[in-house]
């Protein structure tokens, strides 16, 4: 496989699939089934490809793009003997120009009797793979990424209910995720907030406070989530 470098982004991070996603098209007789599936790194997604030559051992092609890593700094393509441009790279271009990672996009071809050219496979397998991300986002699989801070508001048993509310009416309005608390000597009402409104939570909980209680903001982490309406 040829290693393809990453372009420049937007400053948003990729989006990601949540699950496997199919699509086929027939062009001039061929047939093109798109398969995307999340992958992490390399080995899972090898065994995407393995398992797929293994179920469809009869087909002339399974040309792969793959892009790997939380900033889509990792990228593979193969034309698997296609000539040489006509497949990976298009389908590699596709994911790059959608702005997804994590994921393998193989495209296996039934040749159907017509050649079609180095410009109509082009098209062929890039556009194969268009319309499978299409299916993906119409389908609710596309999932958007956001780097959020974990954030702990400890509160005595009796202030759980009426804090944990706060919290979930907060994170509905603020971009935030609601986790499930943990319970000892006291409540541990946990939730992921993007880093802008850190400032705004610790006021809102000091409010809600009477200024008793205030978040302790802990490590941040990647949270693949459904796209925003």
């Amino acid at each position: 496989m040829d290693h393809v470098s990453r372009k420049p982004g937007s400053g948003e991070l990729p989006r990601t699939i949540a699950r496997p996603v199919d699509h086929e098209v027939v062009i001039k007789k061929s047939r093109f089934l798109a398969h995307l599936a999340p992958a992490t790194n390399v080995a899972e997604a090898d065994a995407v490809i393995a398992r797929l030559r293994k179920e469809l051992w009869d087909a002339r092609h399974h040309c792969v793009a793959m892009v790997l890593g939380t900033e889509a700094d990792q990228a593979r393509s193969s034309d698997d003997g296609e000539p040489s441009g006509t497949a990976g790279v298009p389908m590699l271009e596709v994911l790059r120009h959608r702005g997804v990672t994590d994921l393998v996009a193989v495209v296996t071809r039934y040749f159907g009797g017509v050649k079609l050219g180095a410009g109509g496979l082009v098209r062929a397998y890039s556009g194969a793979v268009a319309a499978a991300l299409d299916v993906a986002s119409d389908s609710g699989a596309l999932l958007r990424r956001e780097l959020l801070y974990e954030v702990e508001v400890a509160v005595p048993h009796g202030d759980a209910g009426r804090i944990d509310n706060m919290l979930r009416d907060w994170a509905a309005g603020h971009g935030a995720v609601m986790e499930p608390p943990t319970y000892d000597a006291v409540a541990h009402l946990r939730l992921l907030v993007p880093p802008q409104q850190l400032d705004a939570l610790s006021a809102d909980v000091a409010a809600a406070s009477a200024g008793a209680r205030s978040p302790t903001v802990g490590d941040s982490r990647v949270v693949s989530l459904p796209l925003r309406p």
